[in-house]
């Protein structure tokens, strides 16, 4: 079946999709995304996408083109028209075409350019490496100083993800002045003695959806969470380590360069977390 996707308002078969080259998106990376997660057909956590989209629109001074339920209507005749059970629907925002190229920002009436897609993902919650857990690797994080802002500017969150496949790993953590940051594409944490610890919010990190249900579900667990930063050999010292993201939800981590955490299997506070996450996701999504 021809995948449906969505351009500027017209829902197109994918082959006759199309974006000008003086888009800044292309040009520049000037634009925002979201992913959401779709689970039996519904949407996950759509509100909190929304407004972290409104907000990463509004840092780069673009102006928002449509409304939470414009694009609430595109996401679920996406996910009709393409008879997505299980994947996502990845929304990217940019600044527009303004006809040609320059590093200023072009007239604030230039249209900003709307896209999405969905991608079909069956058993996205059954995920196997959910029983068996990721391998991971350190890379230093050469990113920007505002990685809070949603941007479609990804080169180096890919390079990254490519010398942890080139080290037989499933993923990296990026690590700034001795203390890690966050994944390649989510958000990362440890268990000691029962108590879940994540860098706290700022620039420096995505404030992550997944990221915020979770520490929430923790809270309404009784779970200890502190917000701090960590170092590689404190991780690795912990008793158990994990992701969250909206497309992995929580994901166990079992080694960290090499070296086992904790007893190099997936443990129970990440298992336990990852199943009221879904749990609680699947009553709430729309």
């Amino acid at each position: 079946m021809t995948r449906t996707v969505y351009v500027n308002g017209q829902y197109l078969p994918e082959g006759e999709a199309k974006v000008s080259v003086f888009d800044r998106g292309f040009l520049m990376a000037d634009g925002v995304y979201e992913v959401v997660s779709v689970l039996d057909g519904r949407l996950m956590d759509f509100a909190g996408h929304m407004a972290r989209l409104t907000r990463s629109l509004e840092a780069l001074q673009i102006t928002n083109p449509l409304a939470d339920e414009q694009y609430l209507e595109a996401h679920r005749q996406l996910v009709e028209r393409n008879a997505i059970t299980d994947g996502m629907v990845y929304l990217q925002v940019t600044r527009g075409n303004p006809g040609d190229r320059d590093f200023a920002f072009p007239p604030a009436d230039t249209v900003p350019t709307v896209v999405m897609f969905t991608q079909s993902k069956p058993g996205l919650a059954d995920a196997p490496a959910a029983k068996t857990g990721w391998k991971i690797v350190s890379v230093e994080d050469l990113r920007w100083g505002r990685r809070d802002i949603k941007t479609v500017q990804l080169l180096y969150p890919s390079m990254a993800k490519m010398e942890a496949k080139a080290r037989g790993v499933d993923d990296a953590w990026l690590v700034e002045d001795g203390k890690v940051t966050e994944g390649t594409s989510n958000n990362a944490y440890i268990v000691k003695d029962g108590v879940i610890v994540t860098r706290a919010l700022s620039h420096e990190i995505l404030h992550g959806i997944t990221r915020a249900a979770v520490l929430r579900l923790a809270a309404e667990a009784q779970m200890r969470v502190e917000e701090r930063s960590f170092t590689i050999a404190e991780a690795q010292q912990a008793d158990e380590a994990f992701v969250t993201s909206a497309s992995a939800f929580v994901m166990p981590v079992v080694e960290i360069d090499g070296e086992p955490v904790g007893e190099g299997r997936v443990g129970e506070v990440a298992t336990r977390m990852r199943e009221i996450y879904l749990e609680e996701s699947r009553k709430t999504a729309i």
